[in-house]
């Protein structure tokens, strides 16, 4: 079943699933109604750009006078804001790819892992920026008070990092655009990071 951001809480606490995999950003508000496996990545809010990067954007100093686009309401749009006002929004990440293409905006911004598949999405048109300005801890989501569930899926996450299943999964996915991150196992204080 296909989630979006509106709709996982929900679909946790109601039944309909039983985990939720996706760019899923583990904090304290969503903390509140449900409990995260993870965390599994640490992405980072980065920048898509035209091959070659011709504005030369390689950080939120080098900016400038460039136009950005992302998602209308979004963290990533809260989070531009605080560095330039010369900011465009769209109902989805995609539709800033046509701006960016005809010169309205020199960048789109959001979590790293998602320009990544759309960089994969697009051939050789565009990249990603070397460069993250956020930390995002993506978990896997499950219902609240689920204490087992939650530890047999970190012993799951921490299973594949030993035996290189995840290294694997990224390369097939992410990694074609993004370098392999080390993953480091938990501690009894913390989860998988």
């Amino acid at each position: 079943m296909e989630t979006v951001s509106q709709n996982r809480e929900p679909f946790i606490q109601n039944g309909q699933v039983d985990i939720v995999v996706a760019t899923y950003t583990i904090n304290d508000k969503r903390k509140e109604v449900i409990d995260f496996a993870g965390p599994y990545y640490i992405a980072g809010q980065s920048f898509l750009v035209p091959k070659g990067n011709p504005a030369g954007i390689t950080s939120t100093d080098t900016i400038g006078d460039n136009t950005i686009c992302t998602v209308t309401g979004s963290t990533s749009e809260k989070n531009i804001k605080e560095f330039t006002d010369k900011v465009i929004t769209v109902d989805k990440y995609s539709d800033c790819l046509e701006p960016i293409r005809s010169g309205d905006a020199q960048a789109l911004t959001t979590d790293n892992v998602i320009l990544a598949g759309l960089v994969d999405q697009n051939g050789d048109e565009f990249e990603v920026v070397d460069y993250t300005f956020t930390k995002e801890p993506y978990g896997i989501g499950l219902k609240k008070g689920d204490d087992d569930f939650r530890a047999f899926i970190n012993d799951t996450l921490e299973a594949s990092f030993k035996d290189g299943a995840w290294a694997k999964a990224w390369e097939n996915t992410a990694g074609k655009v993004l370098p392999t991150p080390e993953p480091r196992l938990s501690t009894a204080t913390d989860h998988v990071i």
